[in-house]
C-alpha cells in the first residue's frame, strides 16, 4: 500500500536533493578541475579565466615531466614504505591495545581509558615529541614516522567498542579448550572483526599516505621523502624547474603550472582507488564500533 506524499514532504525532499547535489558539486568539483588542468596546455590554461569543464589543448607533457622526475620515483618508493610498515604496525598494536582494554576483568581498565582518552585532548608538544625521536635515535629515519604513531587513539576506541561487541562465551570456549590471549586474538576476535579491521586499515592508510608534516620535522634527508613532502615542496617552492628543464624561462613558468595540478592527481589517485575494494565494510565497521561504549 503507497501513501501519495504531502506537499510539504514534496517541498522537504526537494530541497535535500538539492542541497546534496550542490554539495556533492562543491566536493567533486575541485578534484574535476585539478584532472582537467593538468591535462590542458600550459599557455591555454594560463590564459583561461573562470571555471574549467574539460582540458584546455589536450597535453600529456605535464605527465611525462612529473614521472620522469626521479624524486617522484623515490618518494613514491618511501611513501609505500611508511604505508605497508605503518599500517601493519598500527593494526597489531591498536589491536592488542583494544583487545585488553574490551576484557571486563582487566585491574584498572577505565583508569587506562580515562588516560588513553585524555592524551586526545592534551599532548606533550612537537618539541617534547622530536627530543623524544631524537634521544631514541629515529631522527633522519622513516620509522620516526611510524613508531611514535603506532596507535591513533581514536581508532583504538572503535577497535575496542567493536570487540566488546562479541559474545564471552566465545572467550571462554576457547580458553576451556586451553586457548591463550594471542590464540583468542588472532584466531577468533580478529576474524569475527573483519569490517573494523578494514576501516582501521583505510583510517591509517590515508593517514600514512597523506602525512607529510611529521616527515618534514624528523627527516631532512632528500632521499627519504615521502611523495606528498615531495607534493609540498613542488606546491610551496615552486620548485619545478627540475622538471622542466630544458625549456626557455617563459616556458618552464607556464609548463610548472600544469606540473602542479599533474603532480596533485599522482599523489592522489593510488589512494583513491583503495575506497572502492573497502567500501562495502566501511559503514558496516563504523557503526559497530559505535554501538556500545
Amino acid at each position: 500500500m503507497t501513501t501519495e506524499q504531502s506537499i510539504g514532504d514534496r517541498i522537504f525532499t526537494a530541497i535535500n536533493y538539492t542541497l546534496l547535489t550542490l554539495l556533492v558539486i562543491a566536493t567533486l568539483y575541485p578534484l574535476l578541475y585539478v584532472l582537467f588542468a593538468s591535462f590542458s596546455n600550459s599557455a591555454q590554461l594560463l590564459g583561461h579565466k573562470g571555471f574549467l569543464w574539460r582540458p584546455l589543448g589536450f597535453s600529456l607533457e605535464a605527465y611525462k615531466s612529473v614521472l620522469n622526475n626521479p624524486g617522484i620515483g623515490i618518494g613514491f618508493r618511501n611513501t609505500l614504505f611508511i604505508l605497508v610498515c605503518g599500517v601493519a604496525v598500527n593494526l597489531l598494536m591498536t589491536s592488542m591495545g583494544a583487545y585488553v582494554l574490551s576484557r571486563k576483568n582487566v585491574m584498572w581498565n577505565k583508569v587506562f581509558m580515562f588516560l588513553i582518552v585524555f592524551t586526545m585532548f592534551f599532548s606533550g608538544g612537537l618539541i617534547p615529541l622530536y627530543l623524544v625521536v631524537k634521544g631514541v635515535g629515529l631522527l633522519n629515519s622513516l620509522w620516526s614516522t611510524i613508531i611514535p604513531f603506532s596507535i591513533s587513539t581514536f581508532n583504538l576506541i572503535i577497535m575496542r567498542t567493536s570487540f566488546m561487541g562479541i559474545p564471552d562465551s566465545l572467550e571462554e570456549s576457547a580458553k576451556i579448550d586451553g586457548a591463550n590471549h594471542f590464540t583468542i586474538l588472532f584466531r577468533i576476535i580478529i576474524p569475527l572483526s573483519m569490517p573494523v579491521i578494514a576501516v582501521m586499515i583505510l583510517y591509517y592508510a590515508v593517514d600514512k599516505w597523506n602525512g607529510w608534516f611529521y616527515a618534514s620535522v624528523f627527516i631532512k634527508d632528500r632521499n627519504l621523502f615521502p611523495v606528498q613532502l615531495v607534493l609540498r615542496e613542488i606546491l610551496i617552492s615552486n620548485s619545478t624547474d627540475s622538471m622542466s628543464s630544458g625549456a626557455s624561462a617563459g616556458d618552464r613558468f607556464q609548463i610548472g603550472e600544469t606540473i602542479k595540478y599533474a603532480t596533485i592527481m599522482v599523489a592522489t589517485i593510488p589512494i583513491l582507488c583503495v575506497y572502492p575494494f573497502l567500501q562495502r565494510f566501511f559503514v558496516k565497521g563504523v557503526m559497530v564500533g559505535s554501538l556500545k561504549g
